[in-house]
């Protein structure tokens, strides 16, 4: 009877385990890149009366990129300086708000960004091990979960002529044991993959050298390695994780500012619109399931929820038949928006970059629910962990959650 509870036990933790890192919100826009949360989610809060703002922890510098959260932690990066040329790491406890660490470095290539930008612009990404920190200087940091540097390497100063005068943003994606960086821009125009163990340079490939701010997208194959989706405006492209090689090449004009969204089978890009491709078991180019020219997304990129497809036009939030791409519903919001929103529990919440949230209730059809004032800018797409939401304004990272 004790070997039986003990094995109980044994796999009560593996279970306790598996479910802790599947609640990790440790990517750019969420797990898989979709930002679809099963959590239940205040709608609304006050944060000059604190009504459901469980903390509120000041920032360093500025920054645009998204909180993650790893572990018990909330990380964010952001920068500081005349310059931006201070670059940080932060990170805090996810229940108390209290910081737990924070770490410093100083840039090594270009830091000039637009003025609504910050070279604190790509997300941040985790494996559960190890944070990798991106910057529009093109310098890649990897932390462990207690802020210890593992390594640093500032890749403008290998490719000094890379960068543009509105600064990069494009967030890194772990693929295996690869972190991938997608560099495009006006001058040194690359992708690479790096040994995310020990920073070491493992593939480069010249891309098309226009400016691009789409982010790359990694998933698993039926072999068990990794393929890289890379999105620039002539294409989309598929290159192994490992080696760079290119595994299959879809040459369309696409969005330089979007992501795409892999949901199954499938792929969810900005081409002629939004295009929907289907993966097939050879690996070799997908075919066109449908395109439609009336859900093109300007800075959101799309989100899949079984059979519908979200779609942040403008102003206009469209919802469509993923099977298909017909338009079901759509619906005026107020603003423009560079973040990405979050689906939970059948509620869309938007982030306006003058600091408005809107949440939209779906269902056969849209309906703005809830409208108030941050009073703080908000250009990066907000995390979720359990009944918690995190957000961050330039100066500050929000906690929001029923008490």
């Amino acid at each position: 009877m004790k070997s039986l509870q003990i094995i109980f036990a044994v796999v009560c933790l593996q279970f306790v385990n598996v479910n802790g890192n599947a609640a990790d919100w440790a990517d750019f826009r969420g797990p898989n890149g979709n930002p679809v949360h099963n959590g239940n989610l205040p709608l609304s809060w006050d944060v000059q009366g604190k009504k459901n703002v469980a903390w509120k922890a000041s920032l360093p510098g500025r920054g645009v990129s998204s909180p993650i959260a790893v572990g018990n932690l909330v990380v964010v990066t952001s920068s500081a300086g005349a310059n931006q040329q201070k670059l940080y790491v932060v990170a805090f406890d996810q229940q108390t708000g209290k910081q737990r660490w924070r770490r410093s470095f100083w840039a090594t290539g270009r830091t000039y960004t637009h003025p609504t930008s910050s070279n604190a612009a790509p997300t941040p990404v985790s494996d559960g091990e190890y944070i990798y920190a991106f910057y529009s200087s093109n310098d890649l940091v990897c932390l462990d979960l207690d802020g210890n540097l593992m390594w640093f390497r500032g890749l403008a100063h290998d490719y000094p002529k890379a960068g543009n005068d509105v600064g990069m943003a494009s967030s890194p994606a772990i693929a295996g044991d690869v972190v991938v960086v997608q560099i495009e821009n006006q001058g040194d125009s690359f992708a690479s993959g790096i040994d995310r163990q020990t920073g070491e340079e493992l593939w480069r490939v010249p891309r098309d050298p226009r400016a691009n701010w789409s982010s790359p997208v990694a998933y698993q194959i039926n072999d068990g390695s990794f393929t890289v989706l890379l999105q620039s405006p002539t294409g989309l492209n598929a290159v192994d994780a490992k080696t760079g090689n290119e595994r299959w090449t879809k040459e369309m004009s696409c969005g330089n500012i979007t992501s795409p969204l892999k949901v199954g089978q499938s792929i969810y890009f900005g081409a002629g619109g939004t295009t929907r491709l289907k993966l097939n078991p050879k690996g070799t180019t997908p075919e066109v399931v449908w395109n439609a020219n009336r859900l093109t997304a300007n800075a959101a990129s799309p989100i899949v929820d079984g059979e519908n497809l979200y779609i942040l036009s403008g102003s206009i939030i469209k919802s469509a038949d993923s099977n298909t791409g017909d338009l079901n519903w759509q619906v005026r919001l107020k603003g423009r928006f560079w973040a990405t929103p979050i689906l939970s529990n059948g509620h869309l919440y938007f982030f306006n970059q003058d600091g408005l949230v809107q949440v939209v209730k779906v269902g056969e059809t849209g309906e703005v629910v809830e409208e108030f004032e941050i009073g703080e800018p908000v250009l990066g797409t907000p995390a979720a962990v359990g009944n918690a939401l995190f957000f961050r304004s330039d100066k500050h990272l929000f906690k929001i959650s029923r008490p």
